[in-house]
């Protein structure tokens, strides 16, 4: 049975996509920073959506603490992962971070300390993760996921240092895609605004003005989203590619 990390997995998008690996059978590993109430509440939901036979009960589905600005926690995370289901077939290095800078001002952009973290959290944290879960994703001929940001693909977003290690991040991926070939593949994803926990520290006439952007006149949901990454997971055809999920905003 396919197992299936999902970092920063408790809420938003990773909660989203951890219902998803959940309802098509996958055995599930959530991944939180700090808030456990939260991914224990999400992973007493796991069970009773999963297609796996019922009699193991929760032994499908686990929580697991690491920090993804550690590289010893991301070590660990992975061989607490493959220690408990035996295996690993999915990867979606699902974290990131920012903090609210706007793209208006140089002045409040070049805080260096933000574009440490910034860097550390949606650049290097994705290539720790994958070293990490190289070798058992090469046995099983898996999936390695991450999920950037329409910030990546045009100047846009939280911050400027956010935007530029998106850019980084999804052009790191096309990097791994080569480097992890032929058995494993490494794609992307880079969403428009969600209206997740993160996406709602925008303003309401941020959000209005992003939303009249869009082509479709929608924003684009967490679902949608998960739905994606699953579809990665599934290819086995797939691979370099960071798809856009903007409702059209970047037309």
């Amino acid at each position: 049975m396919s197992v299936a990390l999902i970092t920063a997995g408790s809420a938003g998008l990773g909660a989203a996509a951890s219902r998803v690996f959940a309802k098509n059978g996958y055995r599930v590993i959530v991944n939180y920073a700090s808030n456990e109430e939260r991914a224990n509440k999400l992973l007493e939901e796991l069970p009773p959506l999963s297609t796996l036979p019922r009699d193991s009960g929760s032994e499908h589905f686990a929580v697991i603490k690491a920090d993804l600005g550690s590289r010893d926690d991301i070590n660990r995370l992975i061989k607490e992962t493959v220690d408990r289901f035996g295996r690993l077939d999915v990867v979606f290095s699902n974290g990131g971070w920012t903090r609210f800078r706007g793209m208006e001002s140089i002045d409040d952009n070049t805080h260096e300390e933000e574009w440490d973290r910034a860097f550390n959290m949606n650049v290097k944290s994705h290539l720790w993760l994958m070293q990490a879960a190289k070798k058992h994703l090469d046995e099983t001929e898996g999936a390695f996921i991450t999920t950037a940001s329409i910030a990546g693909v045009v100047s846009s977003g939280s911050s400027l240092a956010y935007s530029a290690t998106k850019a980084a991040q999804i052009h790191l991926m096309k990097g791994l895609a080569i480097m992890a070939a032929p058995k494993i593949r490494v794609n992307t994803v880079s969403p428009g605004l969600l209206l997740t926990e993160w996406g709602n520290r925008f303003s309401d006439e941020q959000k209005e003005g992003h939303l009249q952007k869009t082509k479709l006149k929608r924003y684009v949901t967490v679902e949608d989203v998960a739905e994606q990454v699953l579809t990665f997971a599934k290819s086995k055809s797939t691979t370099g590619v960071n798809v856009v999920m903007d409702s059209g905003f970047i037309l």
